[in-house]
């Protein structure tokens, strides 16, 4: 099985398989369930079948084992269509990516398979109601009673909150330690007694996908439910999800990006204004101009972290360089699209209004683009130490 891991027909044959299924499946029903908020329950059954529950899951758990630089592909395309529908996806195997990575024996044979088959779902609990970019100011409290441990606290902004089963639980097991990060540790959680989800969030984009509010009340899990079974190592797991997580919102804001383009140059070429079309007015050309460049050099970005992920390199500089440009990519280009769009960029009935509010979420997910500068200008010191 583990041939297949870098084997490229294999993986073109995945992406072909998932382009087919896009333009059968998701692209004629977008609009309808996007503009009502409508969980796409059909389509996640389809992704199961695909196997995009298991996408970087390793072959000999039942998961297609791709690398990052194919999942990035992955993401992208399926984002050009539809960018909730990666999430879906994304924030389930950043869970299953942190037991892959940490885990114990135990834990990885008996949540892998499931979690490669879709048949255990989630996602990542981390986000609190005071604490997002701040990971160390979580107030999630775990605390031990004999080999069991007793939770109390509150996530929030939970991707697959509701339809999920299963999360990757970050807690502070000792509020005292110093360095704060040393008295945090990550439990596999699963939803029973304790576990409750509050309320669906509402959002201006990302529509589709549950976002929810989690509260903990006295929720007990045994020692066994511990990533790895150390306390402690909560911090370095979370970090380590979110460097692919990082990669996963590039290249999704890629595929918001370059669908944005994509339809501007399409629909420039159709529509006319003083007798002529409107891509061969100045203003128009000068607009379609920026836009392929910003698409293809976050595209550039984005490859460019995922290999250097696949190569097993520190990419925390180069994964948050992709996600920074990238995403304010998305942005300015989903912005331009509706200017060349005129009226009808502003219209329900065209995509180019999802795009516009799909795409700020992407400068704000997975640690701002305030936080990714400044993680880039401490790694550029880091590196070049005089």
């Amino acid at each position: 099985m583990d041939a297949i891991h870098h084997d490229a027909d294999f993986e073109e044959q995945i992406l072909d398989s998932i382009r087919k299924w896009l333009d059968r499946d998701v692209r004629p029903h977008v609009e309808t369930l996007e503009h009502d908020d409508i969980y796409p329950t059909e389509m996640v059954e389809q992704m199961k079948e695909l196997g995009l529950f298991g996408a970087t899951v390793d072959p000999e758990y039942g998961g297609l084992g791709l690398s990052a630089t194919t999942y990035a592909r992955v993401v992208q395309t399926v984002s050009e269509v539809w960018m909730s529908l990666s999430g879906i996806f994304n924030s389930h195997l950043i869970m299953a990516q942190i037991v892959q990575r940490h885990g114990t024996p135990e834990q990885k044979a008996h949540y892998l398979p499931k979690f490669a088959s879709g048949e255990l779902r989630g996602g990542l609990a981390l986000t609190e109601p005071d604490a997002g970019t701040d990971l160390q100011a979580i107030r999630t409290r775990a605390v031990k009673d004999g080999d069991r441990y007793v939770i109390n606290g509150t996530k929030t902004w939970i991707s697959n909150g509701i339809q999920g089963q299963c999360f990757a639980l970050l807690v502070k097991t000792n509020p005292e330690a110093e360095p704060r990060h040393k008295g945090m540790s990550m439990f596999i959680a699963e939803k029973g007694p304790g576990f409750k989800v509050s309320k669906k969030l509402e959002k201006m984009g990302y529509k589709g996908i549950d976002s929810a509010e989690l509260i903990f009340e006295d929720y007990v899990l045994t020692k066994d439910h511990l990533v790895g079974g150390v306390e402690g190592k909560g911090m370095q797991n979370a970090l380590g999800g979110l460097e692919l997580g990082r990669i996963n919102i590039a290249a999704r804001s890629c595929g918001i990006a370059k669908r944005a383009l994509d339809e501007s140059v399409k629909y420039a070429q159709i529509r006319k204004t003083f007798g002529k079309p409107i891509a061969e007015h100045q203003a128009v050309q000068l607009m379609l101009g920026e836009m392929a460049t910003r698409s293809e050099a976050a595209i550039a970005l984005t490859y460019n972290a995922a290999r250097a992920y696949d190569r097993g390199e520190r990419v925390d500089m180069e994964a948050g360089m992709a996600k920074y440009f990238a995403s304010e990519a998305a942005v300015a280009n989903s912005l331009d699209a509706m200017r060349i769009h005129g009226g009808y960029g502003y219209s329900k009935e065209y995509p180019i209004e999802r795009l516009y509010r799909d795409a700020p979420l992407m400068c704000i997910g997975e640690g701002t683009n305030e936080m990714q500068r400044i993680i880039i200008a401490k790694q550029l010191v880091e590196r070049n130490r005089v």
